[in-house]
C-alpha cells in the first residue's frame, strides 16, 4: 500500500467557509423530478469512524502520494463531524489546466458539501507557459498516467479514511472535466457517477469509450462558453456538447428522446432516462454561461456566472442518487 507523505498546510474552518461556500447561499440545486429518493442524509450507518488522523474535521490539508514514478499530491477536506461517521461518500474533484487543488476548491463550494472532497494536482504539461494538466488533452503530461493516479488515491482513500467505496464520485472543470469524462469509460467500477463542468472533450478523452459500460453522467455546460464553445469546435476536434452527452445516454441504453425542464430563465435541464443498470444522463445548459462554476461568487473562468443553480448543489443531488453495487479496490 502506498503511503501518504508530507502533509502541510492546514487550512482553518474560517478561511475555507470564506472561500468556498459564498456561493450556494443565494443559488439552488435543480428542484427532484419524480419521486426518486435523493438520499441526502449523507450516511446510510451511524457507526463512529475507527480510522485515526491528525486532521481536523471542517478543515483541508495537503497529502503526498507516489504513483507511476512520480510524487502527487492533492488537498484532503473532512467534513465537520467526520469523526462520527464511518461511511462518507467521497468526491474527488480536478482543476482545470493551468489551475490547482487549492483554486477549484477555493470556487467550487464542494467542501461545502456533507462529504469526504480530494482535490488531486495535476502535473506540469507540454505547450506555452509553465501549467498543469490532466490526460485526456493534447497538452496532457507526456509519460503520466492519471487513470493510474486516481486509481492509487482511490484505493489510499479508501484505506486510510471513513469512507464509503459504494459513493464514491468523480467531478471537474474545463480539461478536469474532460478527464472525468475519460475516467467515466475507464473506471466505472470505481466511481459511482460523474459529473463534469464546462468539459474541454478531447479526442484524447473520448479514446476506448466506445464500448464504456454503463454509467451516471451529469453534464454542466454554458452556452455562451468561449473557451470551449457549446457548439463544439471542429478545429480543435471538440464536439458539440449536446452530441457528446447524448452519446453517453446512447452507450447507457436510455429512452432516446430525453425530458425537458425550465429552471427561472437561464437553465434547461435535458434527462434521458430508462437507462440501463439503474444509471442515468443528465445535461444543464446554461443559457448564457461562460467558462465557469454556476453558482460561484469566486472568480472560475470568463463569461457570466449564473446564479440561478450552483453547481456542486446540482451535483449533490446527482450524486445521492447513485452508488455502486460492487466496487473494486480498497475497501478497509
Amino acid at each position: 500500500m502506498k503511503q501518504i507523505r508530507q502533509r502541510t498546510a492546514v487550512l482553518s474552518t474560517t478561511l475555507l467557509a470564506t472561500a468556498a461556500v459564498a456561493g450556494p447561499a443565494v443559488a439552488h440545486s435543480l428542484p427532484p423530478e419524480g419521486s426518486h429518493s435523493t438520499a441526502s442524509a449523507a450516511h446510510s450507518s451511524a457507526t463512529a469512524c475507527a480510522k485515526r488522523t491528525d486532521q481536523e474535521s471542517g478543515a483541508s490539508a495537503k497529502y503526498t502520494i507516489t504513483s507511476g514514478g512520480h510524487d502527487r499530491s492533492f488537498i484532503l477536506h473532512l467534513p465537520k463531524g467526520y469523526e462520527r461517521h464511518s461511511d462518507w461518500p467521497l468526491i474527488v474533484a480536478y482543476h482545470g489546466r493551468g489551475s490547482t487543488g487549492t483554486e477549484i476548491e477555493g470556487f467550487s463550494g464542494l467542501s461545502s458539501l456533507p462529504a469526504v472532497v480530494a482535490y488531486p494536482n495535476g502535473m506540469i504539461g507540454t505547450g506555452s507557459g509553465y501549467r498543469q494538466a490532466w490526460q485526456g488533452a493534447p497538452y496532457a503530461p507526456p509519460g503520466v498516467d492519471d487513470v493510474q493516479f486516481t486509481s492509487d488515491l482511490l484505493d489510499q482513500l479508501q484505506s486510510d479514511y471513513c469512507v464509503d467505496p459504494t459513493r464514491t464520485y468523480a467531478t471537474g472543470k474545463s480539461n478536469g472535466a474532460g478527464f472525468v469524462g475519460l475516467l467515466a469509460c475507464r473506471l466505472p467500477d470505481r466511481f459511482a457517477a460523474f459529473a463534469p463542468n464546462s468539459g474541454a472533450f478531447y479526442p484524447q478523452a473520448r479514446q476506448g469509450c466506445e464500448n464504456a459500460k454503463p454509467t451516471a453522467v451529469l453534464d454542466i455546460h454554458g452556452t455562451g462558453d468561449s473557451t470551449i464553445p457549446y457548439g463544439g469546435d471542429p478545429d480543435r476536434d471538440l464536439p458539440a456538447i449536446r452530441s457528446y452527452v447524448a452519446d453517453w445516454a446512447a452507450r447507457d441504453r436510455c429512452a432516446p428522446n430525453p425530458s425537458i425542464r425550465r429552471i427561472g430563465t437561464d437553465i434547461n435541464v435535458y434527462r434521458w432516462k430508462h437507462c440501463a443498470s439503474g444509471t442515468e444522463v443528465e445535461h444543464v445548459a446554461v443559457t448564457g454561461g461562460g467558462h465557469v462554476w454556476p453558482g460561484t461568487h469566486t472568480y472560475s473562468g470568463g463569461g457570466h456566472v449564473t446564479h440561478t443553480i450552483a453547481a456542486q448543489d446540482v451535483m449533490w443531488r446527482f450524486f445521492s442518487k447513485h452508488r455502486l453495487a460492487t466496487p473494486t479496490g480498497a475497501t478497509s
